[in-house]
């Protein structure tokens, strides 16, 4: 297994953790009574913010695998890489506010409103980067994305 197959398996699970999460957490403030749900949403943001570091740091190996390929832009990878930058530091930042919200909710009971809705904003963020960095990192080989605009960067420059 070398750092480019790693860095393919790993990268969706900050996304899908960090998406479901958020949806969680949606639902825990809603409906405000359940613990449970405010709990395994936070753990699952922290999950995700987990992952997206060496997510991140298998980036740079699998870039000096794919780089030479017959195909494969400097600029699409240079695009992701400063995409996934970004997003992992608003993962961590949410991953952050999470973790510090199973804390209080482990010692208290209960979190308090106000870092539920900063963890949530702050996934809501995290959400938007990631999924933007992926569709970047699908450029790098999937021409079949590179067809279609969708509004990030228009227009995406051609493999």
């Amino acid at each position: 297994m070398n750092s480019a197959y790693l860095h393919l398996a790993l990268n969706h699970i900050p996304i899908i953790t960090t998406l479901i999460g958020l949806l969680l957490l949606a639902a825990a403030i809603f409906w405000r009574k359940s613990a449970d749900l405010t709990g395994a949403a936070l753990a699952l943001l922290v999950l995700g913010a987990l992952v997206a570091i060496p997510t991140y740091r298998t980036g740079e190996p699998a870039e000096e695998i794919v780089e030479e390929l017959p195909g494969i832009s400097h600029e699409t990878i240079h695009d992701h890489e400063e995409a996934a930058e970004t997003a992992v530091w608003a993962v961590g930042l949410a991953g952050v506010a999470a973790a510090g919200g199973l804390i209080w909710l482990r010692r208290r009971g209960s979190a308090p409103s106000w870092l539920l809705v900063v963890t949530l904003v702050l996934a809501l963020v995290a959400t938007v980067l990631l999924a933007r960095t992926a569709t970047l990192g699908g450029l790098i080989r999937h021409s079949e994305i590179a067809a279609v605009q969708c509004g990030w960067e228009a227009p995406y420059r051609s493999l």
